[in-house]
């Protein structure tokens, strides 16, 4: 798995993970979430294009990284999420929490 993380007119977050998020890789997720909210990122979008997979692990990081955005006073929100990743969003009703934007600047516009 491989992260990608940029910083949007100074105020947001994008992370874009690559490949499989699962038990192995969803912790480094949650991590770069904490470190975006704790460098003052009100904003953080998960860019979910690239994901190919997603399990449990990587909804639990979702979660975490939701919770800790908005207990920072921001927002956590979703981009593209992949056939799989939006099967297991649906599945699980993550989707009505975390609902997924078309596109990285649909989710940052909000």
């Amino acid at each position: 798995m491989e992260y990608e993380t940029r910083v949007v007119n100074g105020v947001a977050a994008v992370i874009v993970p690559r490949g499989r998020l699962t038990m192995a890789s969803a912790p480094e997720l949650k991590a770069l979430i904490e470190r975006a909210v704790g460098a003052g990122r009100t904003l953080v979008v998960v860019d979910l294009g690239a994901t190919a997979f997603m399990d449990s692990s990587g909804l639990g990081a979702l979660i975490s990284g939701l919770r800790s955005t908005r207990t920072a006073g921001g927002d956590l929100r979703i981009a593209r999420p992949t056939e799989q990743v939006s099967m297991v969003l649906e599945l699980t009703t993550v989707d009505l929490v975390l609902g997924p934007f078309g596109s990285v600047e649909e989710a940052l516009i909000g």
